[in-house]
């Protein structure tokens, strides 16, 4: 049923509403886990350990040209 999908979803916001919400706005808004004002707020509730990985980082491997024969 096309409902049960969303069951998980549900039940995360119905437990924790405000740490739910937290993480939608903040994914909205694209703000980063590892920068202030998030990261100092996240050590003041306990949280310490967190993985956060930008995608937005330029590593060396960006796009590349290739020759099509």
């Amino acid at each position: 049923m096309f409902l049960d999908e969303f069951q998980p979803i549900v039940q995360e916001l119905l437990q924790q509403p405000l740490a739910f919400m937290g993480g939608i706005v903040s994914g909205a808004l694209r703000l980063k886990l590892s920068e202030d004002p998030l990261k100092s707020w996240l050590e003041k509730q306990g949280v310490t350990t967190f993985t956060y990985t930008d995608s937005t980082h330029d590593n060396g491997s960006g796009p590349q040209t290739i020759s099509i024969d």
